[in-house]
């Protein structure tokens, strides 16, 4: 069964940092682009960020670019944002991705994905 899952979430101040995980099963992350997307309340979902499949290249929004990093472990299969100094516009629910064989990561199109995971929340306040 294909399965994307998402974990580390949760509520955290202005500043302050976390890590989401995107684990994969039934599948292996290393033949896809992976994205992760955010859809804050009463707004669409965007792509903010995607890592390669080939050489590890990232995209990342203007929104987020040098607050958040995306990597990924092929050998536990899974995907990581780390996201620092965070803003409360950041609150949303974060999915990861995976993309469709020769879709693009600049910018991640939420019409190339092929797999969602289920999401997780992320809310910024103080």
């Amino acid at each position: 069964q294909v399965q994307l899952v998402e974990s580390g979430g949760g509520l955290v101040q202005p500043g302050g940092s976390l890590r989401l995980s995107c684990a994969a099963s039934g599948f292996s992350l290393d033949y896809y682009n992976v994205g992760w997307f955010r859809q804050a309340p009463g707004k669409e979902r965007e792509g903010v960020s995607c890592i390669s499949k080939s050489d590890g290249g990232t995209y990342y929004a203007e929104a987020v670019k040098g607050r958040f990093t995306i990597s990924r472990d092929n050998a536990k299969n899974t995907v990581y944002l780390q996201m620092i100094s965070m803003k409360p516009e950041d609150t949303a629910v974060y999915y990861c991705a995976a993309m469709k064989w020769g879709s693009s990561c600049f910018p991640p199109a939420i019409s190339a994905v092929d797999y969602w995971g289920k999401g997780t929340l992320v809310t910024v306040t103080s």
